[in-house]
């Protein structure tokens, strides 16, 4: 007999696997073989699925059911545009606003992460430093920019699974220089130093940046990702 599990487990569940892409970008997810495996009924089922789609992390189709958030062409060019703007925004308005509670979940998550790091998961480096990541979109407490904050690091984790795996003494070095940018950030936010954090934000995008676009930049797009473009104008 099928153990029952609770949504929370469901959505736990699906979570992790899209983030670590233990569920790829446009995959499919079937009702029935989830309210089995799960011993969930379909309403909370579907409860879970149309959670999951409002954060973003699935689409859910007419007459289709659910799939897997895609990564396509225009996504990934979306990301890489609107990335540093975000968590430039974010950690600035963190250094203004951050609770000395807050401060201390985010050194909390600091050391897991560095953990993660000497403990080689990939899954867990790239999981880690998604958790430290949304402490500080917590800590800017803007109800507007959170929400685009929290999709771009649903993308940003399945993406850096590439830069969480080093091919090479360069990205194991990168590693290292990315735990300390975090060192540097806690201590701009906890200084209240607003143009110091925006600019870590820059730097800490940028350094994994380079190694990322080597794995995803998509073939036949001519775009330079993370580079703005003047929109063509069409003569009559």
């Amino acid at each position: 007999m099928t153990p029952k599990h609770s949504k929370s487990d469901v959505l736990h569940y699906l979570r992790h696997a899209i983030l670590t892409q233990k569920l790829a970008p446009g995959a499919d997810l079937d009702e029935a073989t989830l309210s089995e495996t799960w011993g969930l009924s379909r309403t909370p089922l579907r409860d879970v699925l149309r959670q999951l789609a409002g954060e973003g992390y699935l689409d859910i189709r007419k007459n289709r059911g659910a799939r897997v958030s895609e990564m396509s062409h225009r996504t990934l060019r979306d990301f890489f545009l609107a990335a540093p703007m975000i968590y430039g925004a974010v950690l600035r308005l963190a250094a203004q606003n951050a609770q000395d509670l807050q401060i201390g979940a985010l050194k909390d998550a600091q050391r897991a992460f560095k953990a993660a790091l000497r403990g080689g998961d990939i899954a867990a480096r790239a999981l880690a430093n998604n958790h430290f990541h949304e402490i500080t979109g917590t800590m800017a407490g803007n109800i507007y920019l959170l929400p685009s904050f929290q999709r771009l690091l649903i993308d940003h984790a399945r993406i850096s699974m590439t830069f969480f795996r080093p091919q090479d003494s360069e990205m194991a070095e990168n590693l290292t220089l990315a735990s300390q940018q975090h060192d540097a950030i806690i201590a701009a936010i906890e200084a209240g130093d607003e143009d110091a954090a925006a600019a870590l934000a820059v730097e800490h995008w940028n350094l994994s940046r380079g190694r990322i676009e080597q794995f995803v930049m998509p073939s036949g797009l001519d775009l330079q990702l993370g580079a703005a473009t003047s929109p063509k104008v069409r003569t009559l």
